[in-house]
């Protein structure tokens, strides 16, 4: 335990150090979202209509803001496993794996690191609320950065698990943009399921982004009810955490194997 302890605490620390001495990774985790929530809130805003038996006038900017939240973690997930392609072809995992410290704990501390700038950066977007009128409670923050938390640890676990079998940063972010944003233009971010062609409420339903967005979106508007929501919060909540502890499991089960098999 204090073994596995220790790895988990420096490779913690390691992701923090990289992130500070790499400042373009704040800005490309933080920036791009923004722009695509000015542009596209600006974009829509004079079109968007909410449904109709929601009874409720928010305009696209605020329907859109949980979405961008989920965005940024998303690109978070994506900057910082992107590493470990790099470390991998420095050597630098292959000394981790011969290292004192169990795998699990290499996933962990990577994974802890990275979800630790995720819900960061994500805090920092959250300042932005006050633009649009959302003025959330106390509890309400503290939920919405307990649901960052989780969303923040499933996208950095599945990264890790790609990232672990690429061989170039090319392949990883085709990969992780195959698998990525179609999950979230679908999760109810973009546009609100109801009034959706049957199919794509389907896939809304079906896809467990969907509740990460929608317990967001419960979270800022709490106590009070949300404008459009996919499930109830509890179940959100459950479906994002069966989720991260399933990605973690996946990652896990990955870098267990051997590195190199097949070759």
């Amino acid at each position: 335990m204090p073994a596995a302890l220790n790895t988990i605490g420096a490779l913690w620390r390691r992701e923090i150090i990289k992130f500070v001495r790499d400042r373009s990774r704040l800005v490309g985790a933080l920036l791009q979202p923004l722009g695509f929530w000015v542009l596209l809130g600006l974009g829509f805003q004079g079109t968007f209509r909410m449904p109709v038996e929601t009874a409720s006038d928010v305009g696209y900017m605020e329907f859109l803001f949980p979405g961008i939240i989920a965005l940024i973690l998303l690109f978070t997930a994506i900057f910082s496993t992107i590493y470990v392609v790099e470390d991998r072809k420095a050597g630098f995992m292959q000394a981790a794996l011969v290292a004192p410290g169990s795998r699990t704990a290499l996933v962990l501390g990577n994974a802890f690191g990275g979800t630790t700038l995720a819900v960061a950066e994500a805090a920092l977007f959250l300042l932005l609320m006050p633009t649009i009128g959302l003025t959330p409670s106390l509890p309400g923050v503290l939920l919405v950065l307990l649901v960052c938390f989780l969303t923040a640890l499933a996208f950095t676990a599945l990264g890790f698990t790609i990232a672990w079998r690429m061989e170039t940063t090319r392949g990883f972010h085709a990969v992780m943009n195959l698998f990525l944003m179609p999950l979230w233009f679908l999760s109810g971010a973009f546009f609100p399921a109801e009034g959706a062609p049957a199919v794509l409420r389907w896939a809304i339903t079906l896809n467990p982004v969907s509740y990460a967005v929608s317990a967001l979106r419960q979270a800022l508007y709490w106590p009070e009810v949300a404008p459009v929501t996919t499930a109830p919060l509890g179940v959100c909540l459950l479906v994002s955490l069966g989720l991260a502890l399933g990605l973690l499991a996946l990652a896990v089960v990955t870098v267990r194997r051997p590195l190199f098999a097949g070759r």
